[in-house]
């Protein structure tokens, strides 16, 4: 089926990690759940590793009355060669191909070349040879063919380890070239911060797995969005929050430590537990569910990624887990602090905190949903979304210690094979604690994707339509309620060049920047190009 947008690179670099069903459809989807054409995954589709039998009595859904079961009593305990799934069944009413049926046979003819290697003569008899003769003329095709791919897998494996750069971690990286321009706008300062900018993201890690299950990611970044580019500071004021790209970071050309995270599962592979203590927010377990959350090949704008409830607090460190509960229901569960590596304040005093709950659902194999529910901590007030009005993230300058409860909905449609349909939508209440101030935000967005327009694998065109976060209801706050209404309008297209290329040229518009008519509407326009190594 065709592609929504392509994975992020570490999604790209974690599958190649050897991830079995329930592990690899929990942690690879935390990035790429927003391709419903390769996210909605059965476990059934995806690869089980045999275990060896020793005894029918061991597969549990092979019974005495069954009509193969004396075959395969004397197949498993005569030769041994009969292997069976992780969970104990051998699951014998499964259609199998010639192919199959030939690995299964090879086996048995390497079992019965050792039985008479080791001059074990009275367990093969010689019917059991004759059988065997005719099954060997029977599948000798099949036999040799799979002959040459394990050759050809054994010459592969042995480049791949002769020249690896480890024998349990990948290297790669990303590097985003972008070129923005903005005209309009003079919110919340003179707008005069409009010049057309170069500017740069780097991202360079490792991915690493010591039991096959697990996932170590160590991430390292780079940029130079010096004074926050087009969005400008309260020192050099620019156009505002609602001008923030997806890609924008500022290092000052210094490298430094992105993120360190620990993935691993338990309980029979159906829960991820990740603990990251650098570089955490609560889209690191809480699925985003948008199709555009991808800073190098989704959307351009900050606001356009996702809901800007998954990037509340701006936190430092977390854990959390992912519960696949059935095929169609996965919980997830996250918390998260800023300096959590503080001893005096530790991940339970922090003064910036939340706690993050979502029910992931998949009512149909072309729809997901997630409903969410968040509890912060704020000791300034502010939400720190970056997504919104100055009065929406700050609370409308209260300064003063609040609680946060925010609650939240997304939802992702492919209504064709190549054409998808997302909405999210969110609800912010803060309560002040040390006196009866209060600030409610909303913010709700809705998108279409179309995937390969003009039969271009890997290309995408978009368009984004949205309310930034604004402060619709408050009381005894400095800089009061937003007075209107903005509206953010995006599009993009996403040129595949090859599987490591992506160009991507997009424009955005934002009216009534900061809610206030008074501003002049804002479009800014990007070049984006996106490489993967």
């Amino acid at each position: 089926m065709s592609k929504l947008w392509g994975y992020s690179f570490w999604s790209k670099v974690a599958m190649i990690l050897p991830l079995t069903s329930a592990i690899a459809s929990i942690i690879h989807t935390n990035t790429a759940i927003a391709q419903l054409s390769e996210d909605i995954i059965s476990t059934d589709d995806l690869v089980e590793v045999q275990g060896q039998v020793t005894s029918v009595s061991q597969l549990s859904d092979v019974q005495p009355t069954d009509w193969a079961f004396q075959a395969l009593q004397s197949l498993v305990e005569r030769y041994g060669c009969i292997a069976g799934y992780p969970d104990g069944t051998y699951r014998g009413n499964r259609a199998m191909t010639r192919y199959e049926f030939a690995a299964g046979l090879n086996a048995c003819l390497e079992r019965i070349n050792e039985l008479i290697a080791a001059s074990v003569v009275d367990r093969v008899t010689r019917e059991d040879l004759a059988v065997l003769q005719r099954l060997q003329e029977e599948f000798a095709a099949e036999l040799a063919t799979l002959g040459g791919r394990i050759f050809a897998l054994e010459a592969r494996t042995a480049e791949l380890e002769a020249n690896q750069f480890s024998t349990t971690t990948i290297f790669g990286g990303e590097a985003i070239f972008g070129f923005a321009g903005a005209v309009g706008g003079d919110p919340p300062g003179t707008g005069d911060n409009h010049q057309a900018t170069l500017h740069y993201l780097l991202r360079l890690g490792t991915v690493s797995s010591f039991s096959g299950l697990d996932r170590l990611r160590i991430g390292f970044v780079s940029g130079n969005f010096e004074n926050r580019g087009l969005a400008g500071t309260v020192e050099d004021p620019g156009l505002g929050d609602m001008a923030l790209l997806s890609y924008q970071t500022d290092s000052n050309n210094q490298l430094f430590l992105d993120y360190l995270e620990y993935r691993f599962p338990a309980f029979n592979n159906r829960v991820v537990f990740t603990v990251r203590p650098v570089g955490f927010s609560l889209s690191n377990v809480l699925t985003a569910n948008s199709p555009f959350f991808d800073s190098g090949r989704g959307a351009i704008s900050r606001f356009g990624e996702g809901s800007p409830l998954f990037k509340m607090g701006a936190l430092d460190g977390g854990a959390g887990f992912d519960w696949l509960v059935s095929d169609k229901v996965r919980l997830q569960v996250a918390y998260g602090a800023r300096s959590s590596s503080d001893a005096t304040l530790g991940i339970s005093h922090s003064d910036h905190s939340a706690l993050g709950v979502q029910l992931l659902l998949k009512p149909s194999a072309n729809t997901l949903a997630g409903l969410t529910y968040i509890n912060a901590y704020s000791a300034n007030g502010r939400l720190d979304t970056l997504t919104g009005s100055l009065s929406a993230d700050t609370s409308g300058l209260l300064n003063e210690p609040m609680n946060f409860n925010a609650v939240g909905g997304s939802f992702q449609w492919r209504i064709k094979s190549n054409i998808t349909l997302a909405a999210f939508g969110g609800v912010t209440f803060g309560e002040s604690t040390t006196s009866n101030a209060y600030a409610n935000t909303t913010t709700y967005s809705l998108s279409l994707g179309w995937s390969e327009p003009f039969g271009r694998n890997g290309d995408l065109f978009a368009f984004i339509f949205g309310q930034p976060p604004k402060l619709v209801a408050g009381r005894n706050l400095p800089l009061g309620e937003d007075r209107d209404t903005s509206l953010h309008f995006e599009t993009f297209y996403r040129f595949r060049v090859s599987d490591y290329i992506w160009v991507t040229p997009g424009v955005f518009m934002v009216t009534n920047p900061e809610h206030n008519a008074n501003n002049d509407t804002v479009v800014i326009g990007v070049l984006r190009t996106t490489f993967l190594f």
